[in-house]
């Protein structure tokens, strides 16, 4: 056998192909890294929607105060009555309200079902503008399992998890690329099948099993459901397009830029900029906002959010489809 060289060595344990990997790799490694603390790093609220009820002038008085407040953490709103601000809350248009009583002791109401970081980040903010002494009443509280509200975003984690994982086992199983649109529609029906299981299983554990998280199984069933399908159905997508490289970009959607967007660790109105825009258009942000409003918002402002996952549902599939017989018509 005649001698090779060092150098022959590595061109063959390392073939360019695999180069290209390591560097998408180390992309994806330092691209995580930035984005999760760069949305997280430094958490302060924006434009937080939040009410004040007051008598007469002292109400467009306090709204202009606290329109007026350096970082413009909140966007103040006068309403006419407490039961007015609780229904807003429940219905997901305000995060908190004051009601501000002349004669007595102010009302901070606050809602940690929407996540507890940000009620807190209302007390202080509220605590430091008014300089007034208040009582905070949790209007909506997270469940006695869920003190941090966190539950929900993990259960979305989990069904993200799923969906690529899923789409990534057929490609390993069976090539990336499906050869037909037969063997396409196959492909999807059995995620659609993994997405029905792991909903099910999603919802009894965080539901029934470990008391997690409040709110009708059922419903939390059929959001996971729609959530691993669309994430399989995605990533299915983008594996008949890109090959195994589709498995990085939807990585590169969902893990490092829809993890830290989607409004777990920290609210929404907690993000910078950019993760705030973007989260509420990938699945991880639709997913977490959709499983609180099951939990703990009797099912309220989940319109949008679930118009988001099936546009990722239907737009994955017929991608997938598509790819499927243009790759069947090539020579």
């Amino acid at each position: 056998m005649p001698h090779r060289s060092f150098r022959d060595e590595v061109r063959d344990a390392v073939t360019p192909r695999a180069t290209l990997l390591i560097v998408g790799v180390i992309a994806l490694q330092l691209l995580f890294i930035a984005s999760y603390v760069g949305a997280l790093h430094d958490p302060k609220p924006k434009d937080v929607p939040f009410a004040v009820v007051a008598p007469g002038a002292a109400s467009q008085q306090a709204v202009t105060r606290l329109d007026r407040l350096p970082g413009s953490p909140l966007d103040p709103r006068a309403l006419p009555d407490e039961s007015t601000a609780r229904s807003q809350i429940t219905n997901r248009d305000i995060d908190g309200a004051l009601i501000i009583n002349p004669t007595g002791t102010d009302t901070l109401l606050v809602a940690s079902g929407g996540g507890r970081v940000l009620s807190t980040t209302l007390v202080t903010t509220l605590e430091k503008s008014e300089k007034r002494t208040f009582r905070t009443v949790d209007v909506i509280p997270s469940a006695t399992h869920d003190p941090n509200g966190l539950s929900s975003f993990y259960l979305v984690v989990g069904w993200c998890v799923g969906g690529y994982l899923g789409a990534a086992a057929l490609a390993i199983s069976a090539g990336a690329k499906p050869s037909n649109p037969r063997r396409a529609a196959i492909r999807l029906a059995v995620m659609a099948l993994v997405a029905i299981l792991g909903g099910l299983g999603g919802a009894l554990i965080t539901g029934p099993v470990l008391g997690a998280l409040p709110g009708s199984t059922a419903a939390l069933w059929g959001l996971g459901t729609l959530i691993i399908f669309a994430v399989g159905a995605a990533t299915l997508a983008l594996q008949g397009i890109f090959g195994t490289i589709g498995i990085g970009l939807v990585i590169l959607l969902v893990v490092v830029l829809g993890n830290p967007s989607a409004g777990g660790a920290l609210p929404p109105p907690l993000l910078p900029p950019f993760w705030k825009a973007i989260g509420p258009v990938l699945p991880p942000g639709a997913g977490t906002w959709s499983t609180r409003s099951i939990a703990y918002f009797e099912n309220n402002a989940m319109t949008t959010p679930l118009l988001v996952l099936a546009a990722w549902a239907v737009v994955g599939a017929a991608i997938t489809v598509a790819a499927s017989a243009t790759r069947r018509k090539a020579p």
